[in-house]
This record gives structure tokens, sequence and C-alpha cells, in this order.
């Protein structure tokens, strides 16, 4: 395959696919700028190696990718990030309650989802934002089915507790 066949085999494929990255790296580090630059990195690493691509679906392959790539990311800023870079507080002066309940329910969810162990946001993540199977994130997360339905369970419940602490947090 010459170099403009390559290219345009990519585009089709991979390009399709460009809002599912960003959203699994939005929700893995946290914050919408490192995860376009994530999202670009994994693209310039799977146009890389595009032509080593196995029989896997191409949208498990590139988000594993992706999910690499913003471990690699977050590893190298967990000394680094600071609660007041992660959370951006709204003025409730200039909502409506319920646009801030809202605001306040999804910043609640992002901060939970923020302090599970990353093999358990990861497998939340996918599967509830991306809808993705347990066969596709068995694929991505390169472990057994089993071990990512443990996951999902084991995460679920951690996200449910961390959020019951959260509202009992605010009620004290």
């Amino acid at each position: 395959m010459n170099d403009k066949e390559r290219l345009a085999r990519f585009e089709a494929e991979m390009l399709p696919l460009m809002s599912d990255a960003y959203n699994l790296a939005r929700w893995l580090v946290q914050n919408d700028e490192d995860a376009r630059d994530m999202v670009q990195e994994a693209y310039l690493r799977a146009f890389k190696f595009f032509c080593g691509m196995r029989a896997e679906t191409g949208k498990s392959w590139l988000l594993r990718i992706v999910r690499n790539v913003c471990y690699d990311h977050l590893k190298q800023q967990k000394n680094r990030r600071t609660e007041a870079d992660q959370k951006e507080q709204a003025d409730p002066s200039d909502l409506p309650e319920q646009v801030l309940q809202t605001k306040l329910d999804v910043a609640a969810v992002q901060s939970a989802l923020a302090n599970l162990p990353e093999e358990f946001r990861t497998a939340l993540v996918l599967r509830e934002m991306e809808e993705l199977s347990y066969r596709e994130i068995s694929e991505i997360t390169q472990v057994p089915i089993g071990t990512v339905m443990s996951r999902l369970a084991r995460g679920r419940r951690q996200l449910a507790e961390i959020l019951r602490q959260m509202r009992a947090s605010d009620l004290v």
C-alpha cells in the first residue's frame, strides 16, 4: 500500500472515531486542553503504526492507543496536578437554580470518577459513556472479559460509595 492509499484508508477508518477518542481522553485526564493534546498524540501514533493494526476493530485499537497515551500523561503529571486545576467553579448568582444543580451533579460525578483507580475509571467510561461492549473493553484494556466485568462492578460500587460520602459531607 502506498502512502496515498494508507492516508486515505486511515482517514476513512480513524477520523470518524475522533469524538470517541476525545470523550475517552477527556474522562481520563479530566481537562479539555490535555484531552485534545492526548487525542492528537494518539492519532500521530495510530497513523505511524496503522499498517500494523491487527484484525481487531479499528475503534478498540484506537481507543487503546488513546488510553495508553492518557496513562502516560497522567503518570508524568501526577505530582504536578492540583485540585484547583481540575475544578472550574461557576458563579451561582449568574445561573438559574436548575442549571446550577445540574452542573454540581456533573462536577460531583467527575470528581468521584477522578477518585477511582485508573482501571475502574477506564472501564466505567468505556462502558457507560462510550457504550462499548465487554469484548471491546477487553481488547482496549488488554484484560480478560471477566476482569472487565469485575472492574465494572467494583468501579460502580466505589463510585456510588464516593458519591454517598460526598452527599453526606454536604449535608453536615
